[in-house]
């Protein structure tokens, strides 16, 4: 079954081609992110009037400059801020695409779906390492930087999914994404939580991960496999197969490619170390321990 082919009008179609092309050159331009996301932000969400008001001197209430202050990103702070590995001059500038990302995911156009996958894409280029053609991404998916992800041509990735790119991420052509889906790049040690590991997660061509599954940091998923539905990839997928269960195992080989895959009985070496992405901390940085556990073992100083 193919999908119905939907259109705008052609009055939206206009304006929306005319909206998104003077985003994406701004973006593109020297202008400084931080204004152009701001000026953006302040017309998606219809506060024009009041920001004009605010600029002006005029009074305004202790709320509304708290929200007029907060479209502005270098006022907002993201979880991933505080990550003392990540590469302090690529963020600076995701950051600021990320939070366009987020608050227009938080406006009523995006429900519009194909303005709002529009306008998306058009972001991804601006915010990933790399981005192929025809992609589809909805609402509500998350990312820790943005910067550290690389897209292939015609990947959709569905509603409230996790990219996870403090290591980094590969999405190969053709990957599929279903809804609540995390994919992981970072493990944190069993016993100090404060140590982070960053991997390489490969997600192959043609590869389908379904709904609310979780795929671990340093993974890879081969070729045309998938992933079912609530399933936890802890270890490598075999190219065309079907891993399922928690954690998930190798139940079947896709119908008509026996021929090609690795049996369901072989032993699948898992290489995540080698996928491990080393890191330095630098020398001046200020460390704060937020949970300031008791990491000894009972007997032990």
């Amino acid at each position: 079954m193919t999908k119905r082919h939907v259109s705008l009008s052609d009055e939206m179609e206009a304006s929306l081609e005319e909206f998104i092309a003077e985003v994406d050159t701004r973006l593109a331009s020297d202008e400084d992110t931080c204004e152009v996301v701001e000026q953006v932000l302040v017309d998606l969400h219809g506060d024009r009037e009041a920001y004009e008001r605010w600029q002006n001197g005029e009074r305004v209430s202790p709320a509304e400059e708290i929200r007029l202050q907060s479209y502005d990103p270098c006022n907002a702070t993201l979880e991933s801020e505080y990550y003392a590995e990540k590469d302090e001059e690529k963020f600076q500038q995701s950051k600021h695409l990320q939070w366009l990302w987020r608050q227009f995911d938080a406006t009523p156009m995006a429900d519009n779906v194909e303005f709002a996958l529009r306008f998306r894409r058009m972001l991804a280029d601006h915010l990933f390492a790399e981005c192929g053609d025809d992609c589809r991404f909805f609402k509500g998916i998350t990312f820790t930087y943005g910067h550290n992800i690389t897209v292939g041509d015609n990947v959709v990735v569905h509603d409230d999914v996790h990219l996870d790119d403090r290591g980094e991420l590969t999405l190969g052509d053709r990957v599929s994404v279903s809804d609540s889906a995390h994919v992981y790049t970072h493990d944190h040690d069993v016993v100090d939580q404060t140590e982070v590991r960053n991997y390489h997660t490969v997600i192959e061509d043609d590869v389908r991960v379904t709904y609310d599954s979780m795929v671990r940091a340093g993974v890879r998923v081969g070729e045309n496999a998938i992933v079912a539905a609530k399933s936890v990839v802890q270890s490598d997928v075999p190219a065309h197969h079907i891993a399922a269960g928690q954690p998930a195992k190798s139940i079947k080989v896709k119908p008509g490619w026996e021929e090609v895959a690795e049996p369901l009985d072989a032993d699948v070496e898992t290489d995540k170390e080698s996928r491990r992405i080393e890191y330095d901390l630098p020398e001046d940085m200020e460390v704060f321990d937020e949970f300031q556990r008791d990491l000894n073992p009972p007997g032990e100083e």
